[in-house]
């Protein structure tokens, strides 16, 4: 199968298109720098870049869909047009190059507006209670995505819950960051209880979408290693595999989530680049439970995760100890 993969720069999108590789499809990626995946044909691009985006949809039987702008500040408008906008081209576009299936890949904070969420499946996106714009322009795309879904176009949505590996910069290295200069509290004691995806669980499930069109087309699901742990013994986990110190200071939920809420806003009214300390968002995963039940998943993708928590971070501990 040629199979397109947006989004092949980043740690889940790569590890998606070398597991394709690997089983022999014809792989073409599309994002804004080199992927550096063997074996594939890179286009470079952004989705607001239509001649390339056309090209490289030409001749694809299957996309997988990854790219977006993923951060917590920025302007408004630089999520709408590439996460709501870029999506929309996208869809148009495969959907005229006789593009027979799209896997969207979503976030499940498109259906969480801060409250604990414990063993539920995949509510509706809602993008008006989303909280940040990340997760309001994911909602947005993906109720664009389903909505395109047909018997002729085929679109099914997987929402990984928290991706980590080794090579991971939006969680792992922020966390041993943060951990190894003692600015990293617990919040509420660490004590909420949170489920999280290995990197290679959540590619091998995001490519058994694409072959279980039949089963999934028109859904949402969302993916997890299915092991709910408290976020405090999770952060510890991790920093014992990059060799820092385990946060041991904590901070009440309710006061990190609304500096949280202050220190965002000024973070986007100064125009700054880099991730703020603490986000409302950020404090509301640190501070209330979020896990999901996985059986509806698993059978409909005919997939079980085959790297359990302690074994990812064993590897996760491995990688930190190359040289």
């Amino acid at each position: 199968m040629r199979v397109l993969v947006t989004g092949a720069s980043g740690l889940l999108g790569g590890e998606v298109a070398r597991l394709l590789v690997r089983q022999g499809h014809d792989v073409a990626t599309f994002q804004r720098r080199p992927s550096g995946v063997d074996g594939a044909i890179d286009f470079r691009g952004s989705l607001t870049d239509i001649a390339v985006l056309r090209e490289a949809v030409q001749g694809a039987e299957g996309i997988i869909h990854l790219a977006a702008k993923v951060s917590f500040t920025g302007r408004a408008a630089e999520f709408d047009e590439v996460n709501v906008e870029g999506t929309r081209r996208l869809l148009h576009l495969a959907r005229a190059a006789g593009v027979r299936d799209v896997v969207f890949v979503s976030s499940p904070s498109v259906a969480n507006s801060g409250a604990a969420i414990a063993g539920l499946g995949a509510e509706p996106a809602d993008p008006d209670h989303a909280h940040g714009d990340y997760s309001r322009t994911k909602a947005e795309a993906e109720l664009l995505a389903l909505a395109a879904d047909a018997s002729e176009f085929r679109v099914a949505v997987v929402r990984p819950h928290i991706v980590w590996g080794p090579g991971d910069t939006q969680l792992v290295e922020r966390v041993l960051a943060r951990a190894g200069t003692g600015r990293l509290p617990l919040l509420d004691a660490g004590a909420a209880l949170i489920d999280t995806t290995y990197v290679d669980n959540a590619a091998a499930a995001i490519v058994a979408a694409l072959f279980r069109m039949d089963h999934v087309h028109g859904r949402a699901l969302v993916v997890s290693n299915g092991e709910p742990r408290p976020v405090g013994e999770l952060l510890a986990g991790i920093c014992a595999a990059g060799g820092v110190p385990a946060p041991s200071w904590t901070v009440p939920g309710g006061v990190a989530r609304a500096a949280g809420a202050v220190v965002e806003k000024l973070w986007t009214w100064a125009g700054r680049k880099e991730e703020p300390p603490m986000t409302r968002f950020l404090a509301e995963q640190l501070s209330t439970a979020h896990w999901y039940d996985q059986r509806e998943t698993r059978e409909l993708l005919d997939w079980t995760p085959a790297v359990s928590l302690d074994d990812g971070l064993a590897e996760l501990a491995e990688h930190y100890k190359r040289p």
